[in-house]
């Protein structure tokens, strides 16, 4: 045998074969760190996509927000979501409406619950004056708490 140069293996099995064992443990823990990463991203991905549908089906009218980076609003309970799509249609929880008939639900909700939040998801198209008539109306019918939607 020369310098640097490994035993020869015996095929009878004697005790001067090498075994070599390639060890698995630093492999197996990287992929069980992938699959945790995996399953936490993809459970955050699935809360946010609902969470877009809700307030999507909440409002009743598909719109495309505008992007803004403020506080999130806290869409509870008492919250009243009003949506205005590209075309000026006006829907609120769910109801297509018509101008008037916001205002009369704003007047019931008022007289429903005093603390009433008001979420306005008007489409990045509408113009600023259709914004402001809708806020303006909830605000003579006693609504304060308003908000606006925008998206991330």
């Amino acid at each position: 045998m020369g310098m640097g140069s490994l035993p020869e293996a015996n095929i009878d099995g004697d005790e001067g074969a090498i075994f070599a064992e390639i060890n698995i443990t630093p492999l197996t823990d990287i992929f069980l760190l992938l699959m945790i990463i995996f399953i936490v991203s993809g459970s955050a991905a699935v809360e946010k996509a609902k969470e877009e549908k809700l307030a999507d089906e909440s409002a009743g009218l598909k719109v495309n927000l505008p992007s803004g980076e403020t506080q999130e609003i806290d869409a509870g309970e008492e919250s009243l979501m009003v949506a205005i799509d590209a075309e000026g249609q006006i829907a609120a929880n769910g109801l297509q409406l018509s101008f008037e008939q916001l205002s009369l639900m704003f007047e019931q909700t008022y007289i429903d619950n005093k603390n009433t939040q008001v979420i306005l998801r008007a489409d990045s198209g509408v113009a600023h004056g259709s914004v402001v008539k809708i806020m303006e109306s909830a605000k003579k019918s006693g609504l304060t708490q308003l908000g606006i939607a925008t998206k991330n």
